[in-house]
């Protein structure tokens, strides 16, 4: 028989702090499952004395998912066991799995990317965790896919928004919407990313896990070194207190062992107050906290009296709307948003001219 109940979910000095309600809005998956060969690493043994999410999160590592990923998949493990009424995965299978992602459709009323991201979950479960394959998975209410315009502003409210913010969220929010950022690709940048003497920003990691180059603007590369030097500061703070080493992607740190202390590898915007890594145990300096900076545009947003929903991914839809109104050539906006598909930067498009698709109302002709 299998460990049961609080045995499945126990035992990873992490779960508690990973258990919230939803997994809805993490970050995107980390590479497929095909893209790293490993050994035992993350296998789980029925009574080898590993608990579940204990493998879960060493399989994980060690294909070097993202945190974001690993808390997603985690929780959504979680859910599925807690909603089977705590019956170990092993006991379950096709129908187990068709029956939860119904549920989150139908009585969840989930996205159908929420949806996905749970099924991506468990199937990593399945197959890199336990070593079971999973087999058609037939008759799974499907959550509808809405098609969604995307929120663009004026190239006035966009200056009310930035003019009714100030200090480092506003030069974020500045590097948003002047560089077609998204959040988390601002807040992941390093000081060796910024090529003042190329005007660019190149993007390590982005979505899919791709780099990509994009423009710097001119007109804020005072601020961004007026900002640089208060953060070499604070980085001196650290070094002289026995820290200043910063988060390493992958497997580098120990490749190059001195260089998470080197200037062009730390943080672009790193947070205010020091803190424990979750998978080292080291106490550093992490990047920035996204929620400042979201709570920062929404406050602006109502004070420039919008009522559009704005928050800080809305700045990168108005950098290709505008590029694309000012003539840029829409492969280009492509290339510098890292959108695989032409479709994608297309829906841009609609906002083009005078509201949709530039059609003059009958009621305004002469």
């Amino acid at each position: 028989m299998h460990d049961q109940g609080s045995n499945l979910l126990d035992g990873d000095p992490m779960d508690q702090s990973s258990d919230r309600s939803t997994a809805s809005g993490a970050a995107g998956h980390g590479p497929g499952p095909a893209a790293m060969v490993l050994d035992s690493a993350g296998v789980y043994e029925p009574g080898g004395g590993k608990k579940l999410l204990a493998c879960v999160r060493e399989a994980i590592r060690a294909r070097h998912y993202s945190l974001r990923t690993e808390e997603a998949y985690c929780q959504w493990i979680r859910r599925y066991i807690l909603f089977q009424q705590k019956r170990h995965p092993l006991e379950m299978g096709e129908g187990e799995i068709n029956t939860f992602l119904s549920h989150l459709a139908t009585k969840g009323r989930v996205a159908a990317s929420t949806q996905n991201q749970a099924l991506a979950a468990l199937l990593f479960l399945y197959r890199d965790v336990l070593g079971r394959e999973i087999g058609q998975l037939e008759g799974v209410v499907r959550a509808k896919r809405s098609v969604r315009l995307p929120v663009v502003l004026s190239h006035t409210e966009v200056r009310a928004v930035l003019d009714r913010m100030d200090g480092t969220p506003k030069l974020m929010a500045s590097l948003l919407y002047g560089a077609g950022l998204r959040l988390m690709e601002c807040m992941r940048l390093r000081v060796k990313d910024l090529d003042f003497g190329r005007g660019e920003i190149t993007v390590r990691g982005g979505k899919g896990d791709k780099d990509r180059a994009t423009v710097l603007p001119s007109s804020l590369v005072a601020q961004l070194k007026d900002h640089l030097t208060r953060v070499k500061a604070l980085r001196e703070r650290d070094l002289a207190a026995g820290y200043g080493e910063v988060v390493f992607p992958g497997a580098l740190a120990r490749k190059y062992p001195g260089a998470p202390k080197e200037w062009g590898w730390q943080w672009v915007f790193p947070s205010s107050t020091r803190s424990r890594d979750p998978r080292t145990g080291k106490v550093g300096r992490h990047h920035a906290n996204e929620r400042a900076l979201q709570r920062a545009v929404r406050q602006a947003a109502r004070g420039a009296g919008i009522t559009k929903p704005v928050g800080p991914h809305t700045f990168r839809h108005c950098f290709a709307t505008h590029l694309l109104e000012s003539g840029q050539d829409i492969r280009t906006v492509q290339e510098l948003l890292g959108h695989s598909d032409l479709s994608t930067t297309m829906i841009y498009t609609h906002a083009l001219n005078r509201g949709a698709r530039g059609v003059l109302s009958p009621i305004d002709r002469g």
